[in-house]
């Protein structure tokens, strides 16, 4: 095990940044839903910056576990990362950080697997992406002294980014009324005119 305060750093730093790119991934994925006019930014773009957010938060994810549990300061075994019971450590948020971890492994998998999946399946799966990021964000509330202090703006701004695409979502979505007039029932067309006979008489 190492100790010092370059494993705190990276430990700390990993994890806020994981945040930010779970919080982001999963409000570029409700604008996707949402449907973005292709005049501003076409969906293809935004489920692509969806898919290497969420690769990139992966990543980050696996150097913040890993320096935790490399780290002496902090009494987390490797299989306490994933287990969300049985920690010396702040064991309620430590709990929490493994069952969030254990939630992105769900939702890497399957996307990974989505073509092998029925379609209904693999969207029920995904949906566990909100969980997964409100037990995150519970998890950096609760974990590290410094969380109390300088980061309380970092989580708060991270559930006002979700909160303002789910009512932009919300608001793109709502059915709009169009005026009345638009609505005029359909007439039938008038007769054409039939042509008459008519009748010359031989004087």
């Amino acid at each position: 095990m190492i100790d010092g305060p370059f494993l705190w750093y990276l430990n700390r730093g990993s994890g806020a940044v994981t945040l930010v790119l779970f919080t982001t991934t999963l409000v570029l994925g409700v604008l996707s839903l949402g449907g973005l006019p292709a005049r501003r930014l076409p969906r293809f773009v935004l489920q692509s910056l969806h898919r290497n957010a969420a690769a990139l938060a992966f990543a980050l994810l696996g150097v913040h576990i890993v320096s935790a549990v490399a780290d002496e300061f902090v009494d987390i075994r490797w299989w306490q990362a994933f287990v969300p019971y049985g920690s010396a450590y702040e064991p309620l948020w430590t709990g929490l950080g493994a069952l969030a971890a254990d939630l992105v492994v769900v939702i890497a998998v399957t996307s990974a697997l989505r073509r092998h999946l029925a379609d209904r399946t693999w969207r029920l799966l995904h949906q566990l992406a909100w969980p997964m990021w409100a037990i995150s964000l519970s998890h950096a509330l609760g974990m590290g002294t410094d969380a109390r202090d300088a980061w309380w703006w970092l989580t708060f701004a991270c559930a006002g980014a979700v909160g303002a695409a789910l009512v932009w979502r919300a608001a793109h979505l709502a059915p709009r009324h169009r005026p009345l007039s638009r609505f005029r029932p359909a007439t039938r067309p008038d007769p054409e005119p039939q042509p008459t006979t008519e009748l010359t008489v031989l004087r």
